[in-house]
């Protein structure tokens, strides 16, 4: 059996530091990297691309909202042209620091409010997939499972990878609870393991209400602004491979 664990990561913006990205890279095998939008500058971007070719890193694309103040976590009356072209225009300016160092783009994941929202509208859902589609159609997009994003992306005869979360909190639909309520950041590098453990082998996970929901992935992801983010990567890796589980970029 293979897992992937990915991180949101390249988050810094001009002299703000935000995460430990040198110390969480040596954990994960893909990172999805800020675009400029929602954080992340042109020099925060090339340092992590090369700090991922580094690593053995496989670098994503992390496109969100256009909102540094909020961090892309707020959701945007965006039109779904918006949304298009925004996503176009983030996987362009990754692509150019990628190419300079001779490597792959190797996915797409939407970030925060927009990932959020592609989760439960088909408009933007179809907005990113065809962005992605129309920019390289053999991209993987990473997915929360059973969302329109899903549905419109494999639409379009792409690659979905779905994800699930163990240092975030579930709610009783499946979807991930909305942060700030009880239960729905998890910092404890224990916890996360054996969240972690029981999302890849028993394919299940108690919501924040207690009641059980089925997952199914292909990643872990690991958030890059979790203060213990290192620490939860390194702890969820090691007891994933005790349990025999291969960690590899998928």
């Amino acid at each position: 059996m293979r897992m992937d664990l990915n991180a949101d990561a390249g988050e810094s913006f001009g002299s703000w530091k935000l995460g430990n990205d040198e110390e969480l890279f040596k954990y994960v095998t893909s990172a999805n990297l800020a675009c400029g939008f929602h954080a992340g500058d042109p020099l925060t971007l090339y340092k992590s691309v090369r700090l991922c070719k580094q690593l053995g890193v496989a670098v994503g694309a992390h496109p969100g909202f256009p909102d540094l103040r909020g961090f892309g976590r707020r959701e945007m009356a965006a039109t779904p042209g918006e949304v298009y072209t925004d996503v176009l225009y983030q996987l362009g300016a990754l692509s150019a620091f990628l190419r300079v160092e001779g490597l792959p783009l190797h996915h797409v994941k939407a970030h925060g409010a927009l990932y959020n929202l592609a989760a439960k509208d088909a408009a933007t859902a179809k907005a990113i997939a065809q962005a992605v589609h129309d920019f390289d159609p053999g991209l993987p997009v990473v997915v929360l499972p059973s969302t329109p994003l899903e549905a419109e992306a494999l639409a379009l005869g792409l690659r979905v990878v779905r994800e699930a979360f163990p240092e975030r909190g579930y709610a009783p639909d499946g979807r991930l609870a909305a942060r700030g309520t009880p239960g729905s950041l998890i910092h404890d590098p224990e916890e996360a393991a054996r969240r972690a453990v029981r999302i890849v082998l028993a394919g299940e996970l108690e919501a924040v209400d207690g009641s059980l929901i089925r997952l199914e992935a292909q990643t872990l992801c690991i958030h890059g602004d979790n203060p213990n983010a290192p620490q939860i990567a390194r702890r969820i890796r090691q007891a994933l491979e005790a349990e025999g589980i291969e960690i590899r970029a998928f």
